[in-house]
């Protein structure tokens, strides 16, 4: 399952938050911003917010 959202913010960790279209905030693990290929984040950036069938967030992507 995938949805679209916005950088909310990069943490100096890693991780993320971003905001889904929704207006639901999502945190981002470091994990999951560096299998999508990330150096940095910017806030006000879109990407791909990728789950697990379980619901956890596995990957962020670029958006398509």
């Amino acid at each position: 399952m995938s949805e679209q959202a916005t950088v909310s913010s990069h943490h100096a960790d890693g991780s993320a938050t971003v905001l889904r279209d929704d207006g639901v905030l999502v945190d981002v693990p470091a994990t999951a911003v560096t299998e999508g290929g990330w150096r940095f984040l910017r806030p006000g950036q879109r990407v791909l917010v990728v789950r697990s069938a379980d619901g956890a967030v596995r990957a962020l992507l670029r958006p398509v």
